[in-house]
């Protein structure tokens, strides 16, 4: 979802850059203005862009990880070498503009799910982010007795709000376990591999200490297509249903990539 725009349309405006969080090189965690007015759920994505010449932006999605009652907008953004946006993100810093798309879009909501006993929170890389927004925001999850977040990436570097997540299982009674993964850094985590693959061997739920079924459990995946594509073969083996417009389901996907 990436394209040439015209910079200054009727649904954007221009924002401060109020702090950058560099957890490794290319990954950042960007905090901009919130416009007054400015309304979301933790799950929906809205659009950032930068100039690409007099009259044009070049504008990216971008899931919000602030908690919906926060003054500032934060977003995980990883930098892609050769980007468009990303060649011109590098140079940015406090006090300059982003331009705010003013809508917000997706249907990556978690109340979209039916009643269930267990919460599972499925990420790679910056699909972390509408996790980060849930658990934010007081009273989001209680519905669940428990809630697993797994968090997949490369290096234990790029595992961004580790600190953060631990508080809140620290806080959280037993209700909440967070499993970082690490694929390319052996030692670096409990468990390695990739995520389709753990749980189909059974290794996700023994560390997490809880069952994946559709009778009782709810999952939510987001992150690189791939990851996407093989968790819905995945679960659609296992008997999990989507969620439909106007329909709750067992299994919820972000589809914005």
């Amino acid at each position: 979802m990436s394209a040439l725009h015209p910079l200054v349309t009727p649904r954007s405006t221009p924002q401060p850059v109020r702090s950058l969080q560099r957890w490794t090189h290319n990954l950042w965690s960007l905090r901009i203005d919130r416009p007054d007015g400015f309304r979301f759920q933790p799950g929906h994505y809205t659009k950032l862009g930068l100039p690409a010449g007099d009259e044009h932006a070049v504008w990216r999605p971008y899931s919000i990880v602030s908690a919906p009652d926060d003054p500032l907008l934060e977003f995980l953004i990883v930098l892609i070498p050769g980007g468009a946006f990303s060649e011109r993100l590098a140079d940015i810093g406090p006090g300059q503009n982003v331009m705010l798309e003013s809508a917000v879009f997706g249907f990556f909501l978690e109340p979209q799910l039916a009643a269930g006993d267990t919460l599972w929170m499925l990420a790679t890389g910056t699909g972390l982010g509408p996790y980060v927004s849930l658990l934010r925001t007081p009273g989001a999850l209680d519905r669940y007795r428990r809630v697993v977040l797994v968090h997949s990436v490369r290096l234990a570097a790029e595992l961004a709000y580790r600190d953060e997540l631990e508080s809140y299982v620290a806080a959280s009674g037993g209700r909440l376990r967070y499993l970082p993964v690490v694929t390319r850094e052996p030692g670096a985590s409990p468990i390695s591999g990739r995520l389709p693959q753990l749980i189909a061997d059974g290794t996700l739920q023994q560390q997490a200490d809880a069952t994946l079924d559709p009778a009782s459990s709810r999952v939510m995946v987001c992150g690189n297509p791939g990851f996407t594509t093989d968790m819905r073969s995945l679960l659609n083996g296992r008997g999990f249903q989507p969620c439909r417009r106007g329909m709750s389901g067992t299994m919820l996907f972000e589809k914005y990539w």
